[in-house]
C-alpha cells in the first residue's frame, strides 16, 4: 500500500493513458455522458457561471459537458505532464472528442454551441492544484471530478480527503458529478504502476451522504474488456453540495 506522494505524477504518460481510455468512445462513457448531460440540462445557470473539473488528466468530456453553461471553466491537475497535454489540446482538441460531443448534442443546448473547439479554447484555463493540499479561496458554481479520488492512492483516508476537498471548491448548493472505478486494483500507464483504492457503491454512498444533497447514484456496467485490473463497473454520483 502507498499514498499519493509515493508516485511521480509529473512523469505520467498522458498519451498512453489517452490511447487506452479515450481514443475511442466506450459504451460506459456514452452512458455517463447521457446521465451527466441530462442532469446539467435540468438546471438554470446564469451568464457568470464558473465551472471546474478536478484531476482532468486526458479526459476532456467533463469540460465539454459543462461548456454551454459556463462563462469560464478551470481544469485543475497536479501532474505537469497532464497540464502540458491539456494546454495543447485546448488550442484545438483532437478529432476523437467529436464522438463525445455528438452524444452531448442530443440535447438542444449543446447544438446551440456552433464552434465547441473555439469556445473551449476561449473560456477554459489549466491550473495546477494538489487535491490533497489547501483549498483555493475561489469557489465554483458547478463541478466535475471523474476517476480521481480512487485513482490517486491506496489509502482510504486520502480518498475521503479528496472527496471533501473537491466539494469544498464549490459554492453551497452547486451541482456536481463524480465518477469512480469500482474495485480497481491499480493501473499501468507507460510501463509505470499507479495506485487505486478498491471501492464500491456502498463506500461512495457512505462518504458522500455528509457532503451532498439530492444525491443520485448510478452503476454503469463495463460490458467488454475491463478498463483496469479488477474493475467491475463504474459508479456515478450527482447532486448538490451542502
Amino acid at each position: 500500500m502507498a499514498g499519493n506522494a509515493a508516485y511521480d505524477w509529473d512523469s505520467f504518460d498522458s498519451e498512453d493513458y489517452l490511447e487506452h481510455n479515450y481514443a475511442a468512445l466506450h459504451d460506459e462513457d456514452r452512458k455517463i455522458l447521457n446521465i451527466v448531460r441530462d442532469f446539467l440540462c435540468g438546471h438554470s445557470f446564469d451568464t457568470d457561471t464558473r465551472g471546474v473539473d478536478v484531476g482532468t488528466g486526458t479526459n476532456l468530456y467533463p469540460a465539454l459537458a459543462m461548456l454551454p453553461f459556463c462563462r469560464e471553466i478551470s481544469l485543475l491537475d497536479f501532474s505537469g505532464a497532464n497540464r502540458i497535454w491539456l494546454t495543447r489540446q485546448l488550442r484545438e482538441y483532437s478529432a476523437n472528442w467529436d464522438s463525445y460531443w455528438k452524444v452531448l448534442t442530443e440535447q438542444e443546448v449543446y447544438r446551440s454551441v456552433e464552434r465547441p473547439r473555439e469556445r473551449l479554447r476561449r473560456h477554459t484555463t489549466v491550473q495546477k492544484w494538489d487535491i490533497l493540499g489547501s483549498v483555493p479561496e475561489a469557489r465554483w458554481d458547478v463541478g466535475t471530478m471523474f476517476f480521481v479520488a480512487e485513482s490517486i492512492t491506496t489509502f482510504r483516508e486520502e480518498f475521503t480527503m479528496a472527496l471533501g476537498k473537491f466539494c469544498a471548491l464549490l459554492k453551497p448548493g452547486a451541482p456536481f458529478a463524480m465518477t469512480f472505478m469500482e474495485n480497481s486494483k491499480g493501473y499501468e500507464v507507460g510501463g509505470k504502476s499507479f495506485p487505486a483504492l478498491g471501492i464500491g457503491l456502498v463506500d461512495v454512498r457512505d462518504e458522500m451522504w455528509e457532503l451532498g444533497n439530492g444525491l443520485e447514484f448510478h452503476h454503469v456496467n463495463v460490458d467488454f474488456q475491463p478498463l483496469r485490473d479488477g474493475c467491475s463497473g463504474v459508479i456515478l454520483v450527482h447532486g448538490h453540495v451542502k
